[in-house]
């Protein structure tokens, strides 16, 4: 049976994945018909296995009881060629070794097995699928993932070949007729589809010992399911299409849940840098992400996890295209076309028929270059191969028909009797027939507006070269190897063909031009141009691609079983946090408990994010926070301070009801104790601010040019904000500013340092670690050390205060039997042991603590022996 889970993509869509119910579109009814066999994680039955509770555990990640070195490899399509047998009874089957997938094996170690789960192109009768899964396993360790005709028209044909695929390569849906509007519906069908693969990864995966290489867009949603499933599972994705840049990307209405869904895989790969800063820019922009890179790594901290970027272009696989070119066949191909074209110069373009190829660019371009070099005319000919489409729609028809139309003009025009200057080949050929082409040409061209990778360059090479050790005359090539290329700057095996003409696609002169000038070179320049070709291709095949994938990936996962983890999150928001396996929800009944048992407590806050939300526009404390704080307060027990980055007239003025708070503002450097009319006293001695005359000329030069970033005054500090300027423009200033600080104030008493959002300087001794150790020293001065301390925050500066809390004990400003509760706001990476979640948790928590106070008159103090008005200078050595 199949899981329950996920069928109404409303409330998936949505993020309810609780709500969810089975689906049927593989579901098998009872009868009696023959399952694959699963490879069980944990004894007991399948029903038990497919139980919600486990699907919902954040905790599912069990013992495997296989061991094995194993990595599966999830795609749209099988690596394999089905065929129905001539007499219509049963199916053939074999392997595609023009596939990708297949030839990336080569770059595995020997002993790794390799399990591929995918579609087949074929739709096969629902009473033959389990017949077909078992062949396929059993002989190609392939399992198939079966979906409904419907399902599959919505999920390809739909959401990724008219959604997906145009906004990846840049087309937006203008209007209804071009492009098509975001269709929900659609969107469904993708999830469910991508869930379905999911099964088919739960029926065979070791989510210990396995590693999984989920592949390109189509699958896109996947990752959520299995880590919503498997925490620490070892999981890598590929996208062999473009990334489009954040202003593009933006338009998709679904944009958050695929990032989201792609940050649950411990490494993303890209074929080029473009790519892959395309998809940083949007997980800035629309998730707020930065990444860093280290020892030339690239990484992005999402919760805890490091989710690794890999650049790293596929290459082709070099015994595959020289075992063809060892056929039979190709010799009598290659002298046939020889013959054919006898006398004349081949420039050859290999392209699937999409509207994104720019075939007719490339037509258009080569019928200029015949207008502007007359000297070509009867002497070159373009040949265009064009695979079968694999798309369709209006667009699609339009571009086939304006081709056509340009290849009888051009012909129409240009030709004579024996002389086509284009040959259109506008069917599927085989790669003999392919090579064979490759052999002749004197130059491919590649004119695609936008492509992912586009490996028919490299094919082209390796082909000119020839098999190493064979001979001119048994090659077919004559004279020393050499090849040209002309290829589009949108391509993503442009960058890797430093020696290969590029142009712009869309500029049809230069294009000409850049077609006459690869065929005109001097063949001592085309066979340095290939030689140069060939050695880049032949070392970075799709062994060394794969090789180099997997290695990171090892990299990536190598602390997986070392950390704790949770899951958290609903739909397309969930993500595992990583987290010390300490860190724990702060549970209201032991500090209260805690509390009620100590005499003398120090409770410190912050204010922005743990008694206001962040995001609130109104800063001023609510009646319900000044309430608490002044019962805190009533309790002669208590040390009560806020410390927090603001300063002291905004702090002072708002918090003027508590009388007996203690204020610690701008990180401490202003610190006002409790007990009526105090006055504020200054952290450190120094009263020479003339740093700022140094530090403010520069932060207004960045603020002049950053729009939407402001400069912050204090009295002992000056603060650069960049909140709500570009975020990448924005961060990427702040990083020049800190830079440019740093040298600047190299010789002053003053630190420099970033923050979210911000750049600071401040004298240095301040911070909040200091403020909470003053506040300390002091309690035990006057002969009341603290045996119960909280500490609250929830930004990077009160880290400082957590990470002294684990030293206290040490140093002896609290006995061994102190608590000490460290406790962060939000559940994230931090140096506190507990976290709550957000203010409100923060209030209630900080009202059971008020509610078990006590309020004392004066004669309860002198018993108590306690007077908390008096302090003493404490200094911060």
């Amino acid at each position: 049976m199949m899981s329950r889970s996920y069928t109404n993509l409303l409330d998936l869509a949505s993020g309810n994945f609780a709500a969810l119910g089975g689906s049927g579109g593989t579901s098998r009814s009872s009868s009696g018909m023959r399952r694959m066999q699963r490879v069980m994680t944990v004894p007991g039955t399948l029903s038990e296995l497919d139980d919600e509770d486990i699907a919902n555990s954040v905790s599912s990640d069990v013992p495997s009881s296989l061991v094995t070195d194993r990595i599966i490899i999830v795609t749209n399509h099988l690596p394999v060629r089905a065929r129905r047998r001539p007499d219509g009874r049963g199916w053939s089957f074999s392997w595609d070794e023009d596939s990708l997938l297949l030839q990336l094996k080569d770059g595995f170690p020997d002993d790794m097995e390799v399990l591929y789960i995918g579609s087949l192109r074929v739709d096969v009768d629902p009473t033959e699928q389990d017949d077909v899964a078992q062949a396929l396993l059993e002989r190609f360790k392939c399992v198939p993932a079966f979906l409904p005709p419907d399902l599959h028209d919505r999920y390809y044909q739909g959401f990724c070949k008219q959604h997906l695929w145009p906004l990846f390569h840049y087309m937006l849906p203008f209007s209804a007729n071009h492009g098509g509007r975001f269709d929900r519906g659609l969107w469904e069908s993708y999830v469910l589809a991508n869930k379905l693969f999911f099964q088919k990864v739960v029926e065979v995966i070791n989510p210990e010992d396995d590693y999984v290489w989920i592949h390109d867009y189509h699958l896109m949603a996947l990752p959520t399911f299995l880590r919503r499933r498997f925490n620490r599972l070892r999981m890598g994705f590929f996208l062999h299409s473009p990334f489009p840049s954040s202003e593009i990307y933006r338009t998709l209405p679904v944009r958050e849940e695929i990032l989201k869904a792609l940050l649950n895989c411990d490494l993303i790969g890209f074929h080029t840098f473009d790519y892959a800063r395309h998809f940083l820019s949007c997980c800035s922009r629309m998730l707020g992400l930065e990444y860093q890179s280290k020892r030339g790594y690239i990484g992005l901290d999402y919760f805890g996890r490091t989710v690794g970027i890999k650049i790293m272009p596929v290459g082709v696989h070099m015994g595959q295209l020289q075992s063809v070119l060892r056929l039979p066949d190709r010799d009598w191909r290659v002298n046939e076309l020889m013959q054919q074209f006898e006398g004349k110069t081949v420039l050859l373009g290999v392209d699937d028929m999409d509207i994104f190829k720019g075939i007719n660019l490339k037509l258009l371009a080569f019928e200029q270059m015949l207008k502007m070099h007359p000297k070509w005319l009867g002497r070159a000919v373009l040949v265009q191969i064009a695979n079968p489409a694999r798309g369709r729609g209006r667009d699609l028809e339009e571009i086939q028909a304006e081709i056509q139309e340009s290849c009888n003009r051009i012909n129409t025009q240009f030709g004579s009797d024996g002389y086509n200057p284009v040959v259109f080949i506008d069917r599927d050929i085989s790669s003999v027939e392919r090579i064979a082409f490759y052999t002749v040409a004197e130059c491919v061209v590649v004119t695609a507006v936008r492509d992912g990778m586009n490996l028919t360059p490299y094919e082209y090479i390796v082909t000119r070269n020839g098999i190493p050790g064979i001979g001119e005359s048994e090659s077919g090539i004559s004279g020393p190897r050499k090849s040209m290329l002309v290829v589009s700057e949108f391509i993503g095996c442009s960058p890797s063909l430093s020696g290969a003409i590029r142009v712009n696609p869309w500029n049809i002169e230069s294009t000409a031009e850049a077609m006459n000038e690869a065929v005109s070179l001097s063949e001592a320049e085309k066979q340095l141009r290939h030689e140069k070709h060939y050695k880049y291709v032949s070392l970075h095949d799709v062994a060394y691609w794969a090789k180099s994938f997997l290695q990171d990936l090892e990299r990536s996962c190598k602390d997986h079983f070392r950390r704790t983890c949770w899951g958290i999150g609903l739909g397309f928001g969930f993500r595992v946090v990583a987290l010390d396996p300490n860190f724990r929800k702060l549970n209201v009944d032991s500090i209260v408990a805690a509390y009620e048992g100590a005499r003398n407590r120090a409770i410190l806050l912050d204010y922005d994010g743990t008694l206001v939300p962040p995001l609130c526009i109104n800063k001023t404390p609510s009646q319900t926070v000044v309430r608490i704080i002044n019962e805190l307060c009533a309790d002669k027990r208590n040390v009560v301070f806020v410390v927090s980055g603001r300063g002291r007239n905004s702090l002072g003025r708002w918090f003027d009801p508590c009388p007996k708070l203690g204020i610690a503002a701008e990180h401490g450097y202003f610190m006002r104790w409790g007990g009526g009319d105090a006055e504020w006293e200054t952290s450190t001695s120094a009263t020479d601010f003339g740093w700022m005359q140094m530090a403010e000329p520069v932060m207004q030069l960045y603020t002049e040019s950053t729009d939407g970033s402001t400069i912050e005054t204090k009295e002992s500090a000056l603060v650069w904000h960049h909140q709500d300027a570009d975020p990448g423009f924005g961060s990427a200033q702040a990083k020049e500013l800190l830079d440019h600080l740093e040298s600047v104030m190299a010789n002053e008493p003053v630190s420099v340092k970033s923050g979210q959002f911000i750049v600071e300087v401040k004298p240095q001794g301040v911070s909040k670690g200091l403020v909470a150790e003053k506040i300390l020293k002091s309690m035990k001065s006057n002969g009341r050390p603290a045996d119960f301390v909280l500490c609250i925050g929830d930004d990077r500066s009160d880290e400082d205060m957590f990470e002294n809390l684990s030293e206290l004990i040490k140093r002896g400003l609290v006995s061994a039997q102190t608590n000490l509760f460290g406790c962060t706001v939000g559940q994230k990476p931090s140096k506190a042991k507990y976290y709550l979640d957000d203010t409100n948790d923060v209030l209630s928590m900080l009202n059971a603590l008020a509610d078990a106070s006590e309020s004392y008159n004066s004669s309860d103090e002198e018993d108590l022996g306690l007077d908390l008005d008096k302090k003493v200078s404490v200094s911060f050595s």
